[in-house]
């Protein structure tokens, strides 16, 4: 994975304002904008289902998951993934990816959405969703809009709109 000595561990509340000026610094403003933002504006996210990775002291990187409801469905969202610049390219997006889940099967969810890069996440089992299965509040590239079925069949029930839990 990584030459680094790496720490995932559960984010803490204090670590809140170093993964805000995270974002800044790998998103820009523009994350503002983005569709997925919208479903988590305004929402708190799970503290049982994001981390943050450490090394050392310094937060390097940081994932969260949030509740949705995807077409009727009980359904989690991903994201944001975020790395800092400097440690891009080390596995430590995969590595937050991959605990992330685990958590989120050991909780028992089922379904998991994000609007992202196929062949990235695809390495975690992420899949596209069908054109026209799901309507997400904003423009999103279909292309980009991507599910993992904790429970096999999670998504076959899910069609219509994508909305804050």
């Amino acid at each position: 994975m990584t030459d680094l000595f790496l720490t995932i561990r559960h984010e803490n509340p204090s670590d809140g304002e170093a993964i805000e000026r995270l974002h800044e610094r790998a998103f820009g403003p523009g994350r503002f904008a983005r569709t997925a933002y919208r479903l988590r504006e305004g929402v708190a996210h799970e503290d049982d289902l994001s981390f943050a990775a450490m090394v050392g002291t310094l937060l390097v990187g940081s994932i969260r998951l949030t509740r949705i409801v995807a077409g009727g469905v009980p359904a989690l969202l991903l994201g944001p993934v975020t790395v800092e610049p400097a440690f891009m390219n080390r596995g430590i997006g995969m590595a937050l990816v991959r605990r992330s889940l685990a958590a989120a099967t050991e909780a028992g969810h089922g379904l998991i959405l994000l609007v992202g890069d196929e062949p990235f996440y695809g390495r975690a089992g992420f899949v596209k969703v069908p054109r026209g299965r799901l309507d997400m509040p904003g423009p999103v590239d279909p292309e980009r809009l991507l599910a993992l079925e904790l429970t096999p069949g999670a998504l076959a029930g899910a069609r219509g709109p994508v909305r804050p839990h």
